[in-house]
């Protein structure tokens, strides 16, 4: 269901990703908009539409979040007379499609979209109770932080991010664009996928490698402080998600468990061949099995899409930097003045020593005249690599 298409029957499947264009200062979103649930994804979506001008109402089941967020600035508490246009559902799973019903009926002109990350359950549990599902679509933002709550909120959360709008057979081609238009308002990414499809891709690209970044964080639990010291990229970017909310994570991975599950259970199969290759790995065929699992890695991580959803391969720079303020600020702004545009930048520190180790990602066309550059304007470059 593109913004072209004037159909109005079935709800949208997979097709090509709707990119936000360049501002031109003019909203698509008219109207009130109302948000329940004053969280991480409800306040940020606040926040952005209040810097658009939006008349955005609030609602949380909690009154101590809800003043948090409306002293944030992502809205106003509710009056008499609201009348909202869009409703965007922003609470925890277990109770989104309650919620979505309860919206439903209390505001019978308003189309109502929840942001859950699961989202055949909710559909299914709606057509169970009687809900007018013709105003409701489900979405779903691809973005947050390790960090909850409204405190952690902000205004530029959804910007270059994936949004999938996940329509159904029912809902009118006006009713999807109006959810369309938040999620590019916002500065998403509008990705269309029938319910099903949506549930199936996120058990495999969210909900599992949150599983196993927590596995392998839990295994940290009791290491001795030496072996932490030498931490460094490769296992900070293995555990990055580990430190998430645990109780919010209970009711995502139950509602979505029946499509999570056949991955895990792929990923213990390839493990447990890892483990028995391990166990004696001279013997015939051990050093095959880990270098074809190895080899798999490889594979599986080239096809994950770059910047704006390319598959582009980009060249590394290692450059190091003093450990002192403004260090990087000046790096930054050398490698803009040289004129190179930066595709993605890693820092870590090295341990012990006080340097902090700068990656940067550009395209290979750019990398010798990058290097020759920084090395120019004196700046230790360490590696360089396509």
């Amino acid at each position: 269901m593109t913004r072209t298409d004037p159909s109005a029957s079935s709800g949208p499947s997979r097709t090509a990703p709707t990119a936000a264009p360049e501002s031109t200062g003019q909203r698509r979103v008219s109207g009130q908009v109302r948000i329940v649930g004053t969280g991480l994804l409800g306040a940020s979506i606040g926040l952005a539409l209040r810097q658009q001008g939006v008349d955005v109402v609030l609602d949380d089941a909690s009154p101590a979040a809800l003043a948090l967020a409306a002293d944030y600035g992502a809205g106003r508490l509710a009056s008499d007379g609201d009348r909202p246009g869009l409703v965007v559902v922003a609470v925890p799973p277990d109770v989104t499609a309650s919620v979505v019903a309860r919206e439903l009926d209390a505001h019978p002109d308003a189309v109502v979209t929840d942001v859950s990350s699961v989202k055949a359950g909710p559909l299914a549990a709606l057509r169970q109770r009687g809900a007018d599902v013709s105003r409701y679509v489900g979405s779903h933002p691809m973005a947050g932080r390790e960090r909850s709550g409204a405190i952690a909120a902000r205004a530029d959360l959804f910007i270059g991010r994936p949004w999938v709008i996940a329509g159904h057979q029912g809902i009118t081609h006006q009713r999807a664009v109006a959810v369309e238009d938040l999620a590019l308002d916002l500065g998403a990414t509008v990705v269309e996928m029938d319910v099903d499809t949506h549930d199936e891709a996120v058990a495999l690209v969210s909900h599992a490698p949150q599983l196993v970044s927590t596995l392998m964080a839990s295994q940290l639990r009791n290491a001795p402080d030496t072996s932490l010291g030498l931490a460094g990229g490769g296992v900070r970017d293995v555990t990055r998600v580990a430190a998430s909310d645990p109780g919010l994570w209970v009711q995502i991975l139950g509602a979505n468990a029946p499509r999570i599950r056949p991955v895990l259970e792929a990923f213990r199969a390839e493990l447990d061949a890892v483990i028995a290759a391990l166990a004696e790995p001279t013997a015939p065929g051990a050093p095959r099995t880990i270098a074809g699992a190895m080899a798999a890695g490889n594979l599986g991580v080239a096809r994950l899409p770059g910047k704006h959803g390319t598959t582009r391969r980009y060249s590394q720079v290692v450059v190091l930097i003093d450990d002192q303020p403004g260090q990087l600020a000046r790096l930054l702004t050398e490698i803009g003045q040289i004129g190179v545009n930066l595709e993605d930048l890693r820092l870590e520190h090295s341990p012990g020593a006080p340097i902090g180790i700068v990656e940067v990602s550009v395209v290979p066309e750019e990398e010798q005249r990058l290097l020759d550059e920084l090395e120019r304007r004196g700046w230790r470059v360490a590696a360089a690599w396509a």
